[in-house]
């Protein structure tokens, strides 16, 4: 147990019992198998392979971290991990749409339920003064309707994750999916931590009435239209989704039951069903390379050409059917024993367990057997290495029922916390009723597949799906959003920001003529000097508001800034001082990008009356805000934390540089997000400006556009852009490139202790990539970085989380900093914080965000606007104009 979020009671507290045990087994061990699979599923010059294989790694983890959690909310956190990659696998070609829509769907539909489950959490948490599980359950849960709300909120996010109907509809789209990424989310993973959920509160609430019965009537109704729906479908991988659907609808009544005998048939039955659903889509999968289709009215006489394909996949299919000795037919008979006393529910499983044996039939037949009419499919030879997980699956199916009463005693310690008579595992109990209702379920089974299914057309849908619904209701939420964004947004900069100031003006004013307290004195300035630059920053704000041209205004806006930056200087902060002056440069930079493709002047005067109400509501913001900073210094009542800053900067995090110890130590966390936001704000500005016309342009710098080994220093006349840069320049922005580079990583390492750090080092960087493009254009930028800045963004990032995760792994808090004496040749005696490589991950997205603006706002602007000129030329009087 680790204390995560000790305010709110959230500890890292792990626990592994025989059921969290078998699960890991599962996610680990055909995880494993999985990805041995994709070596062969992925042509070798997919480059996409590494970017699934580490998602797939990415997933495993947060389904690991799932399984063993014993706080709520931790348990909550690795939930919602599992969506989000998930998501990223589904989506795993983002240039199908229906890759897209169907991992946007699921996204939305587990993400909906586990919220729901979420606020069912918190209900019992702090109901019981604990998220802590083990606790929560052995001290009592609450009774009444707050029991019961907490248990339907919670079997919101379990159904939903598991495609319980309603919530059905989602799994089968998702098999858009690459088929390793559906054998592993859809059979042996994703899929199972609802049911998993379910029998782990299961002890807990299976006196809870509504949790019984909305587990066991939803999971009937799963079953049941899953098998259904599933002998109407044509391609392998849908029969298997569908099949998946009703599967998961056995485990939710087998788990929901709250009964010794059911909990154990849940328990073999999610072995089971991992082993051999998993089994048949990598069997798919082998199929859809190897002949060039899934659709079973396409392929005939495969079993004959891939013998070994087909045995595997018909074991696997005996086990889902539940014939003896397989895993499955343990399984089903568990669950047909547990249910004998309630007939409505034993004859639903009945019915639904035929249905899957017909559509288990009908998956062998469409996969392997010949066709009359049908061509015969000649497939290209599979590798061993590429059949060998799927015989592998099928296999252990066999393996884990000869063994199943083995593992019924590594599991009753669990079961035995739910009631009900004594129930052991194992392959024969005599000759009773649970047999011959094995024996009726294939009988059945055959009857719907030979005497129906094959003789006539499987009847449509006549009545709207659970998709159709979600679908509307999408459609409905889009409706009302567009409603109110144009009830509520004209469109206009400056109404949507008079409103907020007009907001922040009434809410102020309010508050200081409700007695707000204003200090005795006003000290106006300490020097003459603090009076000169604020006149300078006053006149230049009043200035630019009155400005007509763009650039005019521009440059008395970075007035403004810069004078700013001389009064932290008069007021004694040299930090706060260079990072305004770079960032007023920088910022500088950007708006001359972009105005340079603007027109010279601003649109048309404002009205006179609309001029009035602007000047009023920008006087009247300046006067509120300066008057609640004056009631805001006066009404402090306690010693500001600020004092105890310089104190602290020296012996939490080991620097004298206040406001550098503050960012990366004292306040990690709120840098964290900053930087979080700058990678996304980056991420904004490549999406705006390179995703042009609906298409995504190519940004990475190729290795044409750098520069050759025997090229001359310079770029100017290699190209028509370099011709037309002034080579005076370009000499001049080379010469003080590595300069300007190396000072910004002095800036780094020396902000600990004195003026620089991560964020200025970072802005200092970006501003020698600046004077290359400025000198040289898009050939310069490419030579002076080529690499993508995506990369720098993502390395920057990684930096810094790795960094506040290693120190909790060390055993400290998330972000907490040590310091470290180290002797190092040539450099001697060596003092330093680990917060340093935390600043580090500051400056390379510092960087990497100044690249992307570069290449966006200024390359790629160039470039398009290159495209138009070229496109749409001028016309002959425009022309003859520009000339006189």
């Amino acid at each position: 147990m680790y204390p995560w979020v000790p305010q709110l009671g959230v500890d890292l507290a792990f626990q592994m019992g025989p059921l969290a045990r078998l699960l890991l087994a599962i996610v680990g061990g055909i995880g494993a198998i999985v990805l041995v699979y994709s070596a062969r599923y992925f042509a070798s010059r997919d480059g996409d392979l590494g970017r699934f294989a580490g998602t797939l790694l990415a997933f495993a983890a947060s389904m690991t971290g799932l399984v063993l959690a014993d706080d709520l909310i931790v348990l909550y956190v690795f939930w919602e991990l599992t969506t989000v990659f998930s998501y990223l696998l589904i989506g795993h070609r983002p240039e199908q749409v229906a890759a897209r829509r169907a991992a946007m769907q699921a996204l939305v539909v587990t993400t909906a339920g586990g919220l729901a489950m979420l606020v069912g959490f918190v209900m019992l948490g702090e109901h019981a003064g604990t998220y802590r599980w083990s606790e929560i359950s052995a001290g009592g849960l609450p009774s009444g309707g707050y029991l019961i709300t907490a248990a339907v909120l919670i079997l919101a996010g379990a159904l939903s994750k598991s495609a319980i109907f309603p919530f059905s509809f989602w799994l089968p789209a998702a098999m858009a999916a690459p088929t390793p990424a559906s054998a592993y989310l859809h059979a042996a993973s994703m899929v199972k931590a609802g049911v998993f959920l379910i029998g782990l509160l299961g002890p807990a609430f299976g006196d809870v009435t509504a949790w019984r019965a909305i587990t066991v009537a939803g999971g009937l109704v799963t079953m049941l239209l899953g098998g259904w729906q599933a002998m109407r479908q044509n391609d392998l991988k849908l029969v298997l989704a569908y099949g998946t659907v009703s599967q998961l609808g056995l485990l939710t009544v087998a788990f929901g039951a709250g009964t010794r005998a059911a909990a154990l048939a849940g328990a073999m039955l999610l072995l089971s069903h991992a082993l051999f659903k998993a089994a048949l889509f990598l069997v798919v999968g082998v199929i859809d390379k190897t002949a060039g289709t899934r659709d079973l009215r396409e392929l005939s006489g495969l079993g004959r050409r891939m013998p070994v394909l087909a045995g595997a996949a018909a074991l696997a299919v005996a086990s889902m059917a539940g014939i003896p000795p397989l895993a499955g037919f343990v399984g089903k008979e568990a669950a047909f024993a547990a249910f004998e006393q309630d007939g409505l529910i034993l004859l639903t499983l009945v019915a639904g367990s035929g249905l899957t044996v017909a559509y288990g039939l009908r998956f062998v037949w469409g996969a392997f057997a010949e066709k009359p009419g049908v061509t015969v499919t000649a497939p290209a030879a599979p590798g061993p290495l590429f059949l060998a997980p799927a015989v592998l699956l099928a296999a252990l199916s066999l393996v884990a029922g000869l063994y199943s009463a083995r593992l019924g005693h590594f599991l009753e310690p669990w079961a035995a916390a739910f009631g009900g008579p004594e129930y052991h595992l194992g392959l024969w109990h005599g000759l009773g009723l649970p047999v011959l209702l094995s024996v009726a379920v294939l009988a059945i089974g055959l009857w719907v597949w030979f005497g129906l299914a094959r003789r006539a057309p499987w009847p449509e849908q006549r009545f709207p799906s659970a998709e159709s619904v979600y679908r509307r209701i999408m459609a409905a939420v889009d409706r009302a959003a567009v409603e109110v964004t144009g009830a509520t947004q004209r469109g206009s900069l400056p109404f949507s920001l008079g409103s907020i100031l007009v907001v922040m003006i009434v809410i102020g004013a309010v508050t200081l003529g409700l007695g707000a307290p204003w200090p005795a004195g006003v000290r106006l300035w300490d020097s003459p000097l603090q009076l000169v630059a604020g006149a300078v920053v006053a006149a230049s704000a009043l200035l630019a508001a009155r400005a007509r041209r763009r650039m005019t205004a521009m440059i008395l806006v970075g007035v403004g800034g810069y004078g700013v930056a001389v009064l932290f200087i008069l007021h004694g902060a040299p930090d706060l001082a260079l990072t305004q002056f770079l960032v007023e440069t920088a910022t500088i930079v950007m708006f001359l990008l972009v105005l340079r493709r603007l027109p010279a002047f601003f649109s048309a005067r404002p009205l006179v009356g609309s001029k009035v109400v602007r000047n009023l509501v920008a006087v009247a913001s300046g006067l509120v805000a300066a008057g609640m900073a004056y009631a805001a210094v006066s009404g402090r009542q306690a010693v500001p934390i600020s004092v105890d800053f310089p104190d602290l900067a020296v012996s939490y995090g080991g620097g004298t540089n206040i406001v550098n110890v503050a960012l990366v130590d004292i306040r990690a966390w709120d840098t964290m997000g900053e930087i979080s936001v700058l990678v996304v704000a980056a991420t904004g500005v490549a999406s705006l400006i390179f995703r042009r016309d609906g298409a995504l342009r190519r940004r990475v710098p190729s290795s044409s556009s750098l520069p050759d080994a025997g090229a001359g220093w310079l770029r100017a006349g290699d190209t028509p852009e370099a011709r037309r840069q002034s080579i005076i320049l370009q000499v001049v922005a080379r010469l003080l490139f590595h300069t300007i580079v190396l000072f910004s990583i002095y800036l780094l390492f020396s902000g600990h202790n004195a003026p620089g750090g991560g964020f200025a080092g970072g802005l200092v960087a970006g501003l020698a990539l600046t004077t290359r493009y400025l000198a040289g254009g898009k050939p310069e930028l490419n030579a002076a970085a080529p690499v993508d800045a995506g990369l720098v963004l993502g390395a920057g990032l990684l930096t810094a989380v790795t960094t506040g995760m290693v120190a909790m792994i060390a055993g400290g808090e998330v972000l907490q900093s040590a310091l470290v004496d180290v002797h190092l040749p040539l450099f001697g005696h060596v003092h330093f914080a680990t917060s340093m490589a935390f600043d580090v991950g500051v400056y390379l997205i510092v960087v990497g965000l100044v690249l992307e603006i570069l290449r966006s706002l200024g390359a790629e602007l160039d470039r398009q606007h290159e495209d138009s000129s070229f496109e749409e030329p001028a016309p002959a009087a425009e022309r003859e104009k520009e000339l006189v």
